[in-house]
């Protein structure tokens, strides 16, 4: 909806990672560097840390993106909390080996085969593992066995860890001391400072089209930093319903207090009155009807009386069954209505009397 309303040509905070929307900043600029140092080790572990939303499988998306696909083969894989075994069997299929049936000791060989052919052709071929932090020991302890395949005195496959932050505290458990020396590169996600989300929600709005409408406020970029702690998919989010807020306002301006009833609605808290309105009433063009629904009142009224007789209690739900029936009908009378007014059908019929 506020794609069409703002003349967006698409969706800028979308959660599913994007490489379009790179945004480098200073955090993903630094992750970016050890990564690009850790390639060029071409050996061993690079383990890039964040949390939830921090940004991690954007980077990967980003890395995947922009690799030279002559010189570098790129498996990405997305772990489940699997074992040794598996974790074989999953690297295997992203060579492109077949492993339905084959014992261990042939699949070890077929992988080894496959990464020094790639080498012969003057490829390397990198492992990059998402959601590290699931990994089991013994998993770990397989991709550690996976980068002792080496011809000559090169490294046949080098591995990326990707993982929430206690994959760190995973990684200083006892026993992993051998994969905790092969890590040659290690960069955790931090969150952005309030000074690049203005930065960060520019460029990724103008890479759908946008002209400058709507425009956020110096409050509203401060508020959108402190409600989403500088964590990009929070940010997203939180954006996302704010554009939404603002194009059923036709707002030219975000303010912090608009972003301020957004984030409480998200987070399930108590919305501002104008925000309360908006749920009882479907907006129109140039206003609101007058007529608001009191279903969620009277929904209220009714969770608040405590019951001990079976009786009251199935009455009590049957009314509560009717007063969402009438609020659905409700509902679709004003959408109707809204059809009518919007569609200028009320104009024709205006006329059409006056005749």
């Amino acid at each position: 909806m506020y794609t069409e309303h703002y003349g967006l040509t698409g969706h800028p905070f979308q959660l599913t990672p994007d490489a379009r929307f790179w945004f480098e900043s200073r955090t993903h600029r630094k992750a970016m560097a050890y990564l690009g140092f850790g390639l060029a080790q071409g050996e061993g572990f690079v383990v890039i840390t964040g949390e939830v939303g921090a940004g991690k499988s954007t980077l990967v998306a980003h890395l995947m993106a922009n690799i030279d696909r002559a010189r570098l083969d790129a498996i990405s894989l997305v772990s489940t909390q699997v074992d040794g075994d598996d974790m074989l069997r999953l690297a295997a299929q992203g060579l492109g080996i077949a492993t339905a049936g084959v014992e261990k000791a042939r699949l070890l060989d077929s992988v080894e085969k496959k990464l020094g052919e790639a080498m012969r052709a003057g490829k390397r071929t990198l492992l990059i593992v998402d959601e590290a932090q699931n990994l089991s020991v013994s998993a770990l302890e397989e991709l550690r066995m996976l980068s002792n395949f080496q011809a000559g005195a090169k490294a046949l496959i080098q591995i990326v860890l990707l993982g929430q932050p206690e994959f760190r505290e995973k990684l200083a458990r006892p026993g992993l001391e051998q994969l905790r020396q092969r890590v040659i590169a290690i960069h955790h996600l931090e969150a952005m400072g309030a000074d690049e989300v203005e930065a960060y929600l520019g460029h990724r709005l103008q890479l759908v089209g946008w002209q400058g409408r709507p425009d956020f406020s110096a409050d509203a970029i401060a508020a959108l930093h402190r409600h989403s702690g500088g964590i990009p998919r929070r940010l997203n989010q939180l954006a996302s319903r704010l554009l939404l807020h603002a194009a059923i306002e036709d707002s030219v301006l975000i303010e912090g207090e608009a972003v301020d009833d957004v984030a409480a609605e998200l987070q399930g808290g108590e919305p501002s009155a104008d925000a309360a309105a908006e749920e009882r009433v479907l907006p129109l063009r140039g206003g609101k009807p007058s007529v608001a629904p009191v279903a969620e009142e009277a929904r209220a009224e009714i969770h608040t009386v405590t019951v001990a007789d079976p009786a009251l209690e199935r009455r009590i739900a049957t009314l509560e069954t009717q007063v969402v029936e009438q609020e659905a009908v409700l509902r679709r009378v004003l959408t109707l209505l809204v059809d009518w007014v919007e569609t200028g059908s009320h104009e024709t019929v205006y006329r059409s009397n006056a005749a």
